[in-house]
């Protein structure tokens, strides 16, 4: 009986803590959501409230026609999309040359790509655009895309870390009968990344979606701005207009959260679906 009362304790104690983490975490949205509807008089007041007396959906349309946010919105897209993309199939070649080859200095070759990931992105910002300056790539794209059709050391050690727990009879198999190196990647090796390809492509769509130094720093024209920098607008030296600094945020998180739960399943699947543990 005592043994039912501590297990029964244990459970409670347990869902306790868990109730009070998911508070702490998801606080924060709620705050940032709540205080987007508020009334305007509401904003300022002291104390705050934790509920608006009425709630102000206009905020949004105010916000969002304060600015072209529709072309900043498709510009991440474009940006977002392409990026991913590339990154995700970049990095799944590398890891695979990295995890199914031998060849002389790979192991060098592995630790500094490793080594870079301690590499502050502020320390190479000057040296990049003197670079992308003098290929014509400044207030374009190229900057923010193509850099991910070379793969991300992050992402790569990652797959490869997954790669190497596949068995090379699987492999031996495939070229017995008659498939090359390419096809035995895009067939088998492939397929079995999916949920870490998945997770790549969640993980770079939160980084390139919130990115807000690169496109500060390489575009210019107010055309090819993406939401980030739009987001900005609403601050200057005299006045923070932070109702619709809070709605454009909302709005910005849902792409990222709907990417995340559409890749969760994939995610979590991930050891049901490999069939290669143990």
């Amino acid at each position: 009986m005592s043994r039912t009362i501590q297990r029964s304790t244990r459970q409670v104690s347990r869902y306790v803590v868990l109730v009070a983490v998911a508070v702490v975490l998801i606080f924060p949205f709620y705050w940032a959501f709540i205080s987007s509807v508020k009334p305007a008089s509401e904003q300022a007041a002291y104390p705050p409230s934790f509920w608006p007396s009425s709630f102000e959906w206009s905020n949004y349309a105010d916000a969002w026609n304060s600015q072209p946010f529709t072309r900043f919105f498709l510009n991440s897209v474009l940006v977002t999309t392409l990026s991913v993309l590339g990154v995700t199939f970049s990095s799944a070649v590398v890891a695979y040359g990295f995890a199914r080859f031998e060849f002389r200095g790979k192991k060098a070759l592995f630790t500094l790509l490793l080594a870079t990931m301690i590499i502050p992105w502020d320390v190479l910002v000057v040296p990049l655009y003197m670079q992308y300056s003098f290929l014509g790539w400044i207030n374009t794209y190229l900057p923010l895309i193509v850099p991910s059709y070379f793969g991300a050391p992050f992402y790569i050690f990652l797959l490869t870390q997954f790669l190497r727990t596949i068995p090379r009879d699987l492999e031996e198999a495939a070229m017995l009968d008659g498939a090359g190196h390419f096809r035995t990647f895009t067939s088998i090796f492939l397929p079995l990344m999916r949920p870490q390809l998945v997770l790549t492509a969640i993980l770079h769509t939160i980084v390139v979606w919130n990115d807000f130094l690169g496109p500060l720093v390489f575009l210019n024209d107010t055309d090819l701005f993406t939401l980030p920098i739009g987001l900005s607008f609403f601050k200057s030296s005299q006045l923070i207009d932070t109702t619709s600094m809070l709605c454009i945020s909302m709005v910005m998180v849902v792409p990222p959260l709907i990417a995340f739960f559409l890749g969760q399943r994939q995610i979590l699947g991930n050891e049901a679906g490999s069939g290669l543990k143990g």
